[in-house]
C-alpha cells in the first residue's frame, strides 16, 4: 500500500469526508469483514480438497453450499459476515467458530471495563455509543462469567508454607439473597511472603464477619499450604485472636492499632478529636511496653480521659493483644502495627463497587474484586514502569506497590529484623 500509493489517496479520502475508519461502512470494518470472509474461504478449500471453481470438485463427495449470514462484534463496531458453509455440514471454522460472536479483544474490553467499575447496563450503552456494537445483558453477562473458572482455580491454588505477615480484614458489600438485599462481609487475607512480596490469599463471602467464620477461612490457608506465620495483623473482633492462635499456635496476634485508635474515638465528640488523637499518639509511638503503660496511664489521669474514661478502657481491654509490636524495632513496626496493607486496597475497591447498588450473588462478588485487584495493580505497573529509567534525584509519583509480584517498601530491613526475632523458624524456609 505504502509503494502503490494507496495509503496517501486513502488518507486523502478520509480527509475529505469521503470515508470514515469506523463504524458502519467504515473502511476498518470493511477491511476485517474482507480478512475474514477469505480466511474463512481459504479453511474451507482446505476442508474440501479443492480450490473454489476447480471442476475436480464435481467427482468429490463434499462440495459448497453458499453461505450463511453471521454478525459479529469487535472493537471497531458490528461487522456482517457470510460465512461458507459445505453440503455434509461437516466444515468447522476455526477463525470464527460456530457460535463465536466476538472477535479479537471485544471480550477483554469488556472485563476490563467490568473490572475498572462499570455495570454491565453501563457496558451495554458504552459500547452502542463509542463503537456501534450492540451487546445484550446475556452475552456482557457471559464474557464476564467466563473468568469464573479462573477465579476458582485462583481461589484453591496451593500456598508457600509460611508467610512472615498476615493480614487479614472485610469490607462490606449488598448482595440479592433469597429475594432480599443483604449487607455481606468481603473477607480479604493478605499475605507477605519471605522475599517481601505482597499476596491476596484468598478473597470469602458471608453474611457476617465474625470469629467462627474467619476460623473456617483460616483453616482453609493451612490446608492449603500455610503451615506458619510469625505476625496475624487483625482488628479486634471478638474470639478472632483465639480463632487465629488455634490455627497457628506460635503465632503472634497484633491488634490493629489504626482500628483500636477508631474504637477508643468512638465516644469522642467531633470538637475534642484532635486533642484525644495527639494525646494518644505517645501510646502507639512508645519505645518500651512499660513506656506505653506510663503514656496510657498519664492520659487516663488527664482532664480528657476522665471526660472520655471508654477511650482509656477500650485500650486497656485490648493492650494484651496491643502491645505485641512494641517489642520489635521499628522497620517491623511500620508493617505489623495496622492492617492498611489491606485497608489500602479496600479503599481501591470501594471506589469500584459503590457503582452497583447490590450484586445478584457471591460469586460475582468474588468475581468483582478479583477482576479488580488485578486491574489496580496493573495500572500501578504501568505508572512505575513509566518513571523506571527516571534518575535517582527527581521526584517519583507513581503508587507503591499493592498486590501480586511487588516488593512492600522497605520489607528487607524487616525481614532482616524478623530473622534476628525467630531464627529458628525462618532459617530453614529461606535456606
Amino acid at each position: 500500500m505504502l509503494n502503490a500509493g494507496l495509503l496517501d489517496d486513502l488518507m486523502g479520502r478520509i480527509d475529505d469526508g469521503a470515508l470514515q475508519l469506523t463504524g458502519e461502512g467504515g473502511f476498518i470494518p470493511e477491511m476485517i469483514k474482507a480478512v475474514l470472509e477469505r480466511g474463512l474461504g481459504a479453511e474451507l478449500t482446505s476442508h474440501l480438497g479443492y480450490r473454489k471453481g476447480d471442476p475436480a470438485g464435481r467427482v468429490l463427495p463434499n462440495s459448497r453450499n453458499g453461505t450463511t449470514p453471521k454478525t459479529v462484534h469487535s472493537e471497531v463496531g458490528s461487522i456482517p459476515l457470510d460465512i461458507p458453509r459445505d453440503r455434509h455440514s461437516t466444515f468447522e471454522p476455526r477463525l470464527v467458530p460456530k457460535g463465536e460472536r466476538q472477535v479479537g479483544g471485544l471480550a477483554d474490553m469488556i472485563i476490563s471495563l467490568y473490572a475498572g467499575g462499570m455495570t454491565i447496563r453501563d457496558i451495554q450503552a458504552h459500547l452502542a455509543r463509542t463503537i456501534g456494537t450492540e451487546l445484550s445483558h446475556e452475552t456482557i453477562s457471559k464474557i464476564t462469567d467466563a473468568v469464573l473458572d479462573e477465579v476458582k482455580a485462583w481461589q484453591s491454588r496451593p500456598l508457600d508454607p509460611v508467610y512472615p505477615v498476615i493480614y487479614l480484614d472485610a469490607l462490606v458489600v449488598k448482595v440479592r439473597d433469597s429475594h432480599q438485599v443483604r449487607n455481606k462481609a468481603a473477607h480479604i487475607a493478605v499475605g507477605i511472603d519471605l522475599d517481601g512480596v505482597k499476596h491476596v490469599l484468598g478473597i470469602w463471602v458471608q453474611t457476617s464477619e465474625g470469629a467462627k467464620f474467619w476460623a473456617g477461612v483460616l483453616a482453609e490457608l493451612r490446608n492449603r499450604g500455610i503451615t506458619d506465620t510469625l505476625s496475624v495483623c487483625c482488628d479486634g473482633l471478638t474470639g478472632f485472636p483465639e480463632a487465629i492462635e488455634a490455627t497457628w499456635p506460635r503465632a503472634i496476634v497484633q491488634t490493629c492499632t489504626v482500628h483500636l485508635i477508631r474504637a477508643s474515638m468512638r465516644f469522642v465528640s467531633y470538637t475534642d478529636r484532635k486533642k484525644v488523637a495527639a494525646a494518644l499518639r505517645p501510646v502507639y509511638t512508645a519505645p518500651t511496653v512499660e513506656a506505653a503503660e506510663t503514656a496510657l496511664l498519664e492520659f487516663a489521669a488527664s482532664d480528657l480521659g476522665k471526660k472520655y474514661p471508654a477511650t482509656a478502657a477500650t485500650w486497656e481491654n485490648a493492650w494484651e493483644r496491643f502491645i505485641p509490636f512494641l517489642e520489635f524495632p521499628p522497620e517491623v513496626r511500620r508493617i505489623i502495627y495496622t492492617t492498611n496493607a489491606i485497608e489500602s486496597l479496600n479503599y481501591q475497591l470501594r471506589k469500584i463497587i459503590k457503582n452497583r447498588g447490590h450484586f445478584p450473588n457471591d460469586d460475582s462478588v468474588v468475581k468483582l474484586l478479583w477482576l479488580a485487584i488485578r486491574d489496580i495493580e496493573d495500572k500501578r505497573a504501568r505508572a512505575r514502569a513509566k518513571e523506571a529509567g527516571k534518575p535517582k534525584g527527581e521526584p517519583r509519583t507513581a503508587p507503591g506497590y499493592l498486590v501480586e509480584g511487588a516488593t512492600t517498601q522497605g520489607w528487607k530491613a524487616a525481614l532482616g529484623a524478623l530473622l534476628i526475632a525467630f531464627p529458628d523458624r525462618l532459617d530453614n524456609h529461606i535456606n
